[in-house]
């Protein structure tokens, strides 16, 4: 029986969902969860795959508005929640999906496509690169200790209830995302993403806390966070799981953590999922205590080069033609000549020489400013066809900020 790939029905909800968890092992998630991504789903961006009544692929897409490099917030495609199943492999299920969505998503005119995988093997060859790198760290705060910045004994910490302060705690996080590129901007009813605290996810720890960080009356930071009891003959080993934290300013910054290293009866804090240029890993009296481990997060991909290029500015002047492979995307296939700085920036068509030869896939590496241009010709993925050209591209692409993802999705 041939399969029909069409966009999802909101009746067709429950079964498009199950058939997700099955793919990924069938254990059935908290009621509070099912329920947060039944509200955030975008049905009419969804898609499935039916044989007969049976759902056998699913792929989602949340509108999502992105920072880039220079501060802009640009529409985004958020892929996600992409499934085949095990009794439909190797049909070309997944090629379907992903043609679908990436046609749909330049009808929509959105110039950007992002997710996270869970196995990164699977996304290069629909032209996704990796843009963004997160690290996980566990320090050991019975050694490690910090050195902070003026001005952090003058900020004043308070706890408060999670859901009564998730307001004042979302301001914070709109302040910083034009700041930070790969940041999205959080539409309403992404706020209840970092509430999300049901029991049975624990594993023994608290339920969620929560600490404010105040200067004169105002809230500069936030510390979301359980905590994990636990014992040996020598006494208290408990465990501070960070689960999310944001802050104005250093001293700020620096008091949040602080707080979270000397939560009584701890002597570790775990965190995952942060920046890799995270100001805590300056402060540390010893970094190799830290157990700093460094993973992909978001993978980038150009839907519409021209666009996407311009969109955003350079921190040094650029005047590059490059020629762009995209079999999956042909519209993008060709040379563009793009002229930029740190004010703005043009990419257009051309048949000028090209100066350096890339595939998509390293343009959407590239693109939010954390992987240098150059690495990547190191490794064989850019060729450089005019000297010269490598390195100020490299330098123009590059982000003062490292680019991160603050949560998946």
């Amino acid at each position: 029986m041939a399969t029909d790939l069409r966009v999802l029905r909101q009746d067709e909800w429950d079964k498009w969902y199950d058939s997700l968890i099955r793919a990924f092992g069938g254990v059935a998630e908290p009621s509070e969860e099912r329920e947060l991504w039944d509200s955030l789903t975008e049905i009419d961006r969804s898609l499935g795959v039916w044989d007969g009544d049976t759902c056998v692929g699913t792929a989602g897409v949340f509108s999502f508005r992105l920072t880039v490099p220079g501060g802009a917030s640009v529409p985004a495609a958020g892929v996600t929640m992409v499934s085949v199943a095990a009794t439909h492999r190797r049909r070309g299920v997944l090629t379907a999906m992903m043609r679908r969505q990436l046609d749909d998503v330049r009808a929509w005119g959105w110039p950007l496509a992002v997710l996270t995988a869970s196995e990164p093997v699977i996304y290069g060859r629909f032209g996704y690169g990796i843009g963004t790198y997160h690290v996980n760290a566990e320090i050991d705060t019975s050694r490690v200790r910090l050195s902070v910045p003026p001005g952090t004994d003058d900020v004043r910490l308070r706890y408060a209830v999670p859901a009564d302060v998730v307001d004042v705690c979302e301001a914070v996080y709109a302040r910083k995302v034009p700041g930070r590129p790969g940041m999205p901007a959080r539409q309403p009813g992404w706020e209840r993403l970092g509430l999300l605290d049901p029991e049975s996810s624990r594993e023994g720890a608290s339920p969620l806390q929560c600490v404010l960080a105040e200067r004169d009356g105002e809230v500069v930071g936030y510390a979301r966070f359980r905590v994990k009891p636990d014992w040996e003959p020598t006494g208290p080993k408990g465990v501070v799981l960070l689960r999310d934290t944001e802050a104005l300013d250093p001293a700020a910054e620096a008091a949040l953590w602080r707080f979270l290293f000397d939560i009584d009866l701890t002597s570790t804090v775990k965190t995952n999922g942060r920046p890799v240029d995270e100001a805590w890993q300056y402060l540390v009296s010893d970094i190799r205590r830290c157990s700093l481990r460094v993973r992909d997060s978001l993978h980038v991909r150009l839907v519409d080069v021209g666009a996407a290029l311009q969109a955003r500015t350079y921190q040094a002047p650029v005047d590059v033609v490059f020629e762009v492979e995209d079999a999956f995307c042909p519209w993008n296939a060709g040379r563009w000549r793009l002229s930029g700085d740190a004010k703005g920036a043009s990419c257009e068509r051309t048949t000028d020489a090209a100066d350096l030869a890339l595939s998509v896939r390293e343009l959407g590496a590239a693109y939010l400013g954390g992987v240098s241009l150059t690495a990547l010709a190191a490794a064989g993925r850019v060729r450089e066809l005019r000297q010269g050209a490598l390195a100020e591209a490299s330098v123009g692409f590059a982000s003062a900020v490292a680019p991160w993802l603050p949560h998946g999705f």
